[in-house]
């Protein structure tokens, strides 16, 4: 079962998904796509040139599109479900791309820590403090 809280034990936004027929389209990042299988741990990232470049330079290319799996391309400002495993990887090395809370589930707390996610946060309450329980 795939858990409909996000990682501020909300319910779960759905990610912009914006370079899909350049509308403003979306989908839970709790919820695998077609044939897609189980859900993993995801976290909804918006795009930057460096978080793109670093993830080109781990064998990881988000930014051609693949026509066979339909998957769009990306470039900075798209917001896009990225698997946690990836952001972290890309938090490590400096290059982690900002993050929509309200739009990552919880399940991606199994890869990645709360305070990394807040410092990388664009959709903080006017009050950040009730975030911190």
């Amino acid at each position: 079962m795939v858990d409909e809280r996000n990682v501020l034990g909300e319910r779960l936004a759905a990610c912009p998904l914006e370079p899909l027929a350049g509308s403003a389209d979306a989908r839970s990042c709790g919820h695998p796509g077609p044939g897609n299988g189980a859900a993993r741990p995801m976290v909804c990232a918006v795009m930057t040139q460096e978080f793109l470049r670093h993830q080109r330079s781990v064998g990881n290319e988000l930014s051609t599109p693949q026509t066979p799996s339909r998957f769009p391309g990306l470039a900075p400002g798209d917001s896009w479900c990225v698997p946690a495993t990836r952001w972290r990887q890309a938090y490590e090395a400096g290059v982690a791309p900002p993050v929509l809370l309200g739009a990552t589930p919880r399940l991606a707390l199994e890869q990645v820590g709360l305070e990394a996610l807040l410092a990388y946060a664009v959709d903080v309450p006017p009050d950040p403090g009730t975030l911190l329980g």
